[in-house]
Formats: structure tokens, sequence, C-alpha cells
């Protein structure tokens, strides 16, 4: 099993979307796979069920999360509520207020056969504050402050021992703060999802930059703690599986990846700016053609114009749109919408199919 992250000090690229359509692909060609959420935005979650679910699931939730050690004593029906999906910062609860874990994981939503997903909270933000208290406690080797840190690694490797993944994607926010500090610290690898212009630019320079800096840090303490407490975290240091263009207008004839010339130009910097700053050390796997290339070539490249928009309001993959639309919309004119561009939602498929099995490849190398 490997734990795998989408990364980008920028927001706005598609990132949830792609973490979504790269889940159902996955699940596709055959890999039990589980999706987590951790971008307080919850983009991911919201694409993989509707709201009113979610906010059932938040609301029995909200007792918790305020005080869980109160909460769970005054419940009187505690295992169903640890029977039913619960979010990712409930799981985390019991570690932020400094409490033993509940027994048993609760069951995940399920979102097609070898596809699950462990939704996301808006209120993660607290998790964040407490690894941040915390932090300094880890050079000591303190328990808790290690068990903070460590903690969302460990509820994803319980999973993947329960269900046996073969992979967890983990959505992240584009922030540089300690939250992702420590979730892209402690996970096997992970990718930038950009679009070609000059934000994507600086985003993999900030990324390269943090990386190193967080690399010292967790080397420190590597040093400090018991060899025991160590094996809560990754053998290695995370590595950088590459990058993929998204959600960019195409171009026809113009370049091999039909996109325009000042989004072309933007696009041959990318490998430039990763051999000088994202150090080899937390690259040696990939291949000079990995390095130079995006992820998948232009599978995802282009933009998929409202598609993606459907694919939320369905709560499914785009490809699956036309399937459960044509059997439930009522609207006609959004039925004839759909029908008539059938084989273009159809033919996404394909294209995720790609772009997730090239990503294997350079997963596989690591």
């Amino acid at each position: 099993m490997k734990i795998i992250s989408l990364f980008n000090n920028k927001g706005g690229v598609g990132k949830s979307t792609l973490a979504f359509h790269l889940g159902f692909a996955l699940k596709e060609i055959g890999y039990k796979t589980l999706l987590v959420d951790l971008d307080p935005q919850c983009n991911l979650t919201i694409c993989g069920i509707d709201e009113e679910r979610l906010h059932r699931i938040w609301k029995s939730e909200d007792p918790f999360i305020d005080d869980f050690e109160t909460a769970q004593r005054d419940s009187s029906d505690f295992s169903n509520i640890i029977e039913s999906p619960r979010s990712i910062h409930f799981l985390l609860k019991p570690t932020e207020d400094g409490i033993s874990d509940f027994d048993g994981l609760p069951p995940l939503l399920e979102l097609d056969s070898n596809l699950d997903l462990l939704p996301g909270r808006l209120s993660i933000h607290k998790y964040e504050n407490k690894i941040a208290e915390r932090w300094s406690g880890a050079y000591q080797g303190d328990n808790l402050s290690i068990r903070t840190i460590t903690n969302i690694r460990n509820i994803c490797q319980l999973y993947s021992k329960q269900n046996n993944y073969d992979y967890i994607i983990v959505d992240t926010s584009p922030s540089l703060g300690i939250l992702n500090k420590t979730i892209i610290s402690t996970v096997d690898g992970f990718f930038v999802p950009a679009q070609p212009d000059m934000f994507s630019l600086y985003g993999i320079r900030n990324i390269g930059s943090s990386l190193s800096l967080w690399q010292k840090e967790f080397k420190t303490i590597y040093g400090l703690i018991s060899e025991e407490k160590r094996k809560r975290f990754p053998e290695k240091f995370v590595q950088f599986l590459g990058y993929t263009i998204y959600n960019a207008r195409p171009y026809a004839g113009l370049n091999e990846y039909n996109l325009s010339q000042a989004h072309y130009d933007y696009v041959k910097q990318i490998p430039k700016t990763i051999e000088s700053f994202i150090n080899p050390e937390n690259r040696e796997h990939l291949t000079d053609e990995m390095l130079k290339a995006p992820i998948g070539e232009s599978a995802v490249m282009h933009t998929h114009n409202t598609y993606p928009s459907m694919s939320q309001k369905y709560n499914t993959p785009i490809w699956n749109v036309p399937t459960i639309a044509l059997s439930t919309e009522s609207d006609s004119k959004l039925r004839s919408s759909i029908s008539g561009n059938r084989e273009s939602y159809l033919a996404t498929k394909r294209k995720y199919i790609s772009f997730a099995k090239s990503l294997i490849q350079r997963i596989s190398a690591l």
C-alpha cells in the first residue's frame, strides 16, 4: 500500500476533481483505493456525496468535535455513532484532546466497489492548531506529540490493514502551513497538479524550498527519538512523483501538447524549476524522461468545460454522468445536452485511466 498526496501551493488548479477521478480510474483498472479529504474546503468530499448527507454526518459529530471525552461519556448510543461513517477530524479528535482512541474503526463511505472515501470536515483547522502546539515536544520524544504528528498516517495504515487497499489518495489544501507539513512529510509520495502559468512555477519553487526545510526538521527529530518511535514515521522521506498540467484550454496543432504558445512556454519551464528547487534526494527514483514529462503526458491536460460541474452535481465521475443523468434528470434541456455530448463524456474514462497508469509507473519506482 502506498499513501499518495496531491499538493500545490496554489488553489483553483482542479486538485480535488483530479483526486476524485484518479480514485475512480484506479478502481476501474483493479486497484482498491481509499480517498482521504484533508483539505478544509472539503471539495473532494462534496464530489463524492451530496451535501445533505454530509450535513447529517457533521451534525452527529458536532458534540464530539467540541469535547470528545464529554460527548462520549454522555452519549447513550456511542456504539451507533462509530458504526456509521465519520469524518477524518472525528477520528483525529481523541489525539487532539489527548485522550485514548476509541476501539475499532468506523465504516467508510463506499463510493463504488473497491473505492471508499474518508470525508473531510471544515473544523480540521483545530487539529492543525494542536500540531503547532505540540511540535516542539516531538524533539523530546513526547508520546502525545509524536502521536499527533503521525496519526494521519496511522489512520491510513489501520484502514489499509482492515480493507487491503492498494492506494490511499490524500487531498490537501494549497497551504504551506504545519498541517500540510505533517501530511506531506508522512506520506510516501506526492505530485503537483498545475496550470500552465507563472503561479504554478512559483508554487513549485515554494514547495521545493519548504520541502527542504521540512526534511531537515524531520531528520533532526528522527535523530533524537527512540528507534521504536521512529517506526511510526515513513522509512523514507516523501518522494516527488512529478507534475501534471490540468484544466488547460486546448489549441490544436500548435505544439505536442496542443496548448497556446504562452502556456506551452510555461510548461517547458517546469522541469527546470523542479531541477532547481526540488532536491535530487526527493526525486531520486525519477528518470530524466519522467522528470521532464507531465504525468500521463496530455491525457488529462485539457479542460473538460462544464463536465466537472456535472460530475459534482451527480456525485459520479464524468464518464458515468450520461448513465445517471439520463435515468434520473427531469430537465429536458439538460437531458438533451448530456445526450448530445454522451461520447465526449464517455471518452474521459480512457484519459483518466491513461493518467492513472502513468502515475502507477512512478509510484512503483519508489
